[in-house]
């Protein structure tokens, strides 16, 4: 496609222009004249280059950063087959760089951009609001750069940071960054047992967090859990030792005056900052040094220390960040994200600043205190390029979009966390974008640091629910069951040939479950765990995970995880959960249990089931439905057939091949007690 609506023969890869009858959307010739990458043909020669020789493509992009020393080796050297030794991703090997210098101080003392504003802060109340300057964000990171380091945090040492959605999260992530420190960022919505098991796994010696926050009218104290946590820290056979930071930034008065205090650990983050000084010179890193860890849920139940390094993050954010939101410089851009997942890390925080761009930071909820307040926000900064989740989307949808809110600063949306139906992404197109901005239906993973799948919005053409085509660098394959590759029109198992500067080091202290976890099953691929589709002309479209995994409202969650935690509480003798369709979460969990002898079902024991899984994961993790089983499906080897429960689940009956399973009447039992108001 050229740019005039004509097909043409595209040769590359499995890659084509499409020739389809399906309702295809294409850019607007408006985007296209100043965009980065104007058409698809320029994407595809980009993408050629980006294959054939990465060594050129890649140190175009590290040409404009600040390195205090040049590598010595490749841009790029990996292993990705377990057969011929450790599996190991390295870029730019050799060379020495900071971060913060990087998306801070290159800006404000090379670019001039000390007085262009870093983030428009908007409360979970419309009149807590806040501008903050990319010299104003160098200030507040250097000061708190100095506080960490006068509190013992040196190069290597681990941070965790349990905090709402305020700039002091940011301060916190770059400060970590400026020292040379690893950042663990934990989602403020986790319970005390998941911060306590990321703490302990990171062995981090500073938590820093905050007194409290409201989320929509409900309020939560995160330093009574943040307590807790650390209470279990100490309980358990490796002490966590160093100084615990609280940091109180909140104007909410009468949680402060009910705030636990332990003297001996517990410090105020206002009273460390007020002599702290604004200059803190930055660690010069290796490339390959770490920059942070993210936990992302297993399908053991434990949760995976995500480890990102600093050069590839660097370079890849930046690079995803300016083309598939084809930024510029006068753009507002707000993506919705939490920062405790890896979307608010790579697009709130490092690929907008990598960019000297302007953000959005949003504490609240899509509907508080009104449902048109994302559409109001928008209006009051004049937002160019709005990045969301299908959740949210759907959610929206059933109040309708607000007439009176003025959207006409959009130009381009996006989507994020999970696939996105395509009842959505019309009412998106249309109702939010008003039929004029592209859509960019974006595929990656926390490991991934970035995007991997998604649109150019100015060069592809759009297939509502594909996530499209490749990013630069990235060389998707299908594959069966076998291991074999699939050409042409696919479904089968997604992997990645070869690795892009972003992509996760390892697993934190665990790098044999990174090789186990990704590269075991087909060696000589990075296996994604999610299924994949390709159509006639080349698009992917992602069918959702193959393992045991959950995406609830665009947040990954493992079955073994829940049902770790429903296994706990006195009368469950098993469980098992799976997902089940939902109409503004995408999927949601349908647990079953099974009691012990002489234990009842009952509406208490139900409640107490979902307070517990609330308790031990957080309210993401709530289930919906709980179903009493007498006994669940399995194999003669004893293994749970989770096929079966979802399609009981959903009350699908047409249950296929069964004669694997032990006891084939179980199904009829769980069908018969299937919860009524889950039909």
């Amino acid at each position: 496609w050229t740019g005039q609506g004509r097909p043409v023969c595209i040769c590359p890869s499995t890659m084509v222009v499409p020739e389809t009858q399906d309702k295809m959307y294409y850019p607007p010739e408006d985007l296209q004249r100043d965009a980065h990458v104007p058409d698809f043909n320029s994407y595809l020669a980009l993408y050629r280059k980006s294959l054939d020789n990465p060594e050129a493509f890649w140190k175009d992009i590290a040409d404009e950063f600040f390195w205090k020393k040049p590598a010595t080796g490749p841009m790029l050297q990996y292993n990705f087959d377990v057969t011929k030794g450790s599996i190991y991703v390295k870029c730019m090997e050799g060379a020495k760089t900071n971060m913060c210098y990087n998306v801070l101080d290159r800006h404000v003392r090379e670019g001039n951009l000390g007085d262009k504003v870093a983030y428009y802060w908007e409360g979970n109340s419309p009149d807590r609001h806040e501008t903050i300057t990319y010299r104003q964000l160098l200030s507040q990171v250097c000061r708190c750069a100095n506080v960490l380091k006068q509190m013992g945090v040196k190069k290597g040492d681990r941070v965790s940071i349990y905090l709402p959605m305020i700039p002091e999260l940011v301060y916190t992530m770059l400060a970590c960054a400026r020292i040379g420190a690893i950042h663990s960022v934990v989602f403020a919505g986790f319970s005390s047992e998941s911060l306590c098991e990321r703490i302990m796994d990171a062995q981090s010696s500073v938590l820093v967090t905050a007194d409290g926050v409201f989320r929509g009218e409900k309020l939560i104290n995160l330093k009574q859990i943040a307590d807790e946590a650390l209470q279990k820290c100490r309980e358990k056979p490796r002490q966590v030792s160093g100084t615990v930071m609280s940091w109180f930034v909140l104007d909410l008065p009468p949680v402060a005056a009910q705030t636990p205090w332990d003297a001996e650990y517990d410090v105020w983050w206002d009273e460390a900052m007020t002599d702290s000084p604004e200059e803190c010179e930055p660690e010069w890193l290796d490339a390959e040094d770490p920059l942070f860890i993210l936990y992302t849920s297993g399908s053991t139940g434990k949760p995976k220390g995500v480890l990102h390094a600093v050069a590839g993050y660097l370079l890849y954010t930046s690079l995803t960040f300016k083309y598939v939101f084809d930024h510029h410089h006068d753009d507002v851009f707000w993506c919705t994200a939490d920062i405790g997942w890896i979307t608010g890390h790579s697009y709130i925080t490092y690929g907008p600043l990598a960019n000297g761009a302007t953000s959005v930071l949003f504490e609240g909820i899509p509907v508080h205190p009104h449902v048109g307040r994302f559409w109001e926000i928008i209006e009051k900064y004049r937002v160019s390029k709005f990045y969301t989740a299908p959740t949210a989307i759907r959610l929206l949808m059933k109040y309708g979009r607000e007439p009176l809110y003025d959207l006409s600063s959009l130009r381009i949306l996006g989507t994020v966390g999970e696939p996105i139906n395509p009842e959505a992404w019309q009412w998106y197109h249309e109702a939010v974008g008003q039929g004029r901005c592209p859509v960019v239906d974006t595929f990656w993973q926390t490991e991934t640091g970035g995007h991997v799948l998604a649109p150019l919005p100015a060069a592809t053409p759009l297939k509502p629910g594909s996530a499209t085509f490749p990013f630069f660098g990235v060389e998707p394959t299908i594959l069966n069951e076998h291991g074999e590759e699939l050409e042409g029109e696919a479904e089968g198992y997604l992997v990645f040939r070869r690795p892009w500067p972003g992509i996760m080091r390892s697993v934190y202290r665990n790098h044999e479950r990174f090789e186990n976890t990704y590269f075991k099953k087909f060696p000589g691929f990075y296996v994604t765990g999610d299924g994949c589709r390709r159509d006639k002309d080349g698009y992917y479209w992602i069918t959702g995970r193959i393992d045991d995994m959950l995406n609830v409202s665009g947040h990954l969650m493992s079955t073994a995880e829940v049902e770790a935690a429903l296994a706990q509480h006195p009368s469950v003798a098993e469980a098992a959960a799976v997902s089940r369709p939902h109409t503004v979460k995408g999927e949601c969990l349908y647990c079953f249990v099974t009691l012990k002898d002489s234990r009842e079902f009952n509406r208490t024991l139900e409640e107490e089931l979902k307070r517990l899984v609330r308790e031990k994961i957080g309210p993401i993790a709530t289930p919906d439905f709980i179903q009493n089983a007498p006994a669940l499906p399995k194999t003669r080897s004893g293994k749970i057939m989770r096929r079966i429960l979802r399609q009981i689940a959903r009350n699908d009956h047409d249950l296929g091949d069964l004669s694997t399973l032990a006891d084939p009447k179980v199904v009829e039992v769980l069908f018969s007690q299937r919860r009524e108001a889950a039909a």
